[in-house]
């Protein structure tokens, strides 16, 4: 089996560079970009060489058939927008996923380059955790010093994303790391990264990485018995982590503190524990019910937000994206949905989630093995039952298409031998 550095050096000198150099650039913002940009110079010349490839990879079809929907949302909700600048901008921009998706589909053909390219993202995350530990050591990372309440690591504290991120991306490392070194390592794997996302201070990130680890502990123990053993033994292990967390980390013990609110018993301490989430929720209740069809517009919720929410509102009067405006986003991937694309783009998104249902199932199961880690990772960023970024957002939402293009290419990837023979 090649080395872990040689697995790193082909993806680097490989057509999938542009598609890997999307993570490998989030902590940079805007700079992810570049990576998009490359794709859609690559998608161009493939088309220009072989105007009906489509036709030949079902994989690239599924994917605009899932973005259609994803895309087919936003645009019925920018017809009579709250912001129509806005959303019709974010529109446009959402129509870069489309070659970025294709170029994965066409780059990963086959199944060692999807092997690969987990792998070289798989050394990048491994790389954001060291960071991530040097700055929970130390104080100080590569992306500066540590705020006051969370670890920042690469991203910088003026940019709090570390805990999402590697959550979402985790299961490149776990399956990374029981590929290369076996079960033992998945483990060793899962504990090292809990360190660096329990105290980045996301507890969406709690629940995500939770999902993460049960989705592998599930697969790899293999019997319910072992699975509801492995869940005892997790509860303890995450409770020492806990202890040891509270009595080191200050930043863990404020985020602990303020959980804990919601035990309280009053609907204020609950909001407050859920870091005034309540208020969100409940404005955009009131959205969903005066928008109803096509909602008030992708991205638009912040504009519409001041409308709907009580006069003493402090999202409105003193935080939020900017005084007067109102919260960023409804903090639910369900909410958002249904607030800004309403149940037109509910219908769109359910669509789009049959037909991704209805291609995983239909591929081989040696195929579904090869996409387990994106299968995953889409999975855990998705759950419901949780608090989330704003999907059509410049940033989650690049992270977002970035792993449903994966995904689809690894669905449709073929064995070594069949794409030697093609």
């Amino acid at each position: 089996m090649p080395s872990f550095s040689s697995r790193l050096v082909a993806a680097l000198r490989s057509p999938l560079l542009p598609f890997w150099l999307v993570v490998a650039l989030l902590p940079f913002g805007r700079s992810a970009e570049l990576g998009t940009a490359l794709c859609l110079f690559g998608t161009v010349m493939l088309f220009l060489r072989f105007p009906h490839a489509l036709s030949q990879h079902e994989g690239a079809r599924c994917l605009l058939a899932i973005l259609a929907g994803y895309v087919g949302a936003a645009l019925v909700s920018a017809l009579d927008s709250v912001a129509p600048g806005k959303s019709w901008e974010t529109v446009a921009g959402l129509l870069r996923f489309a070659p970025l998706g294709i170029y994965a589909c066409f780059a990963l053909r086959r199944a060692d380059r999807v092997r690969t390219l987990y792998f070289a993202v798989a050394a990048v995350v491994a790389f954001w955790v060291l960071d991530a530990w040097v700055q929970a050591l130390t104080g100080w990372s590569l992306g500066g010093h540590a705020g006051a309440e969370r670890l920042s690591g690469i991203f910088g504290a003026d940019n709090l994303k570390l805990g999402p991120t590697l959550a979402v991306l985790s299961p490149f490392v776990l399956w990374a790391a029981r590929a290369r070194w076996g079960p033992w390592a998945l483990w060793l794997a899962a504990l090292i990264l809990l360190g660096p996302v329990l105290l980045a201070g996301s507890r969406a990130a709690w629940i995500v990485y939770a999902v993460v680890v049960l989705a592998f502990a599930w697969r790899e123990l293999g019997s319910f018995r072992r699975f509801l053993a492995f869940g005892l033994v997790a509860a303890a292990v995450l409770a020492l982590a806990g202890a040891l967390a509270w009595k080191t980390s200050t930043r863990f013990q404020a985020r602990m503190e303020r959980t804990l609110e919601v035990f309280n018993g009053s609907e204020h301490a609950v909001d407050q524990a859920l870091t005034g989430r309540l208020d969100i929720w409940g404005t955009s209740l009131r959205m969903i019910a005066a928008h109803p069809i096509n909602g008030v517009g992708v991205r638009g919720y912040r504009y519409a937000y001041p409308q709907f929410a009580p006069a003493n509102d402090h999202f409105v009067t003193a935080e939020a994206c900017g005084v007067g405006e109102g919260a960023c986003h409804a903090h639910q991937i369900v909410l958002e949905v249904l607030t800004e694309t309403g149940t037109i783009g509910l219908l769109f998104w359910l669509a789009a989630l049959a037909w991704a249902l209805r291609y995983w199932r239909r591929v081989g199961r040696e195929s579904r093995a090869l996409a387990f880690p994106a299968t995953v990772a889409l999975g855990a960023m998705l759950f419901p039952l949780n608090t989330h970024l704003a999907f059509y957002s410049a940033w989650w939402g690049l992270l977002f298409a970035w792993l449903l293009g994966l995904w689809c290419a690894a669905l449709g990837a073929l064995p070594e031998e069949r794409a030697d023979a093609a």
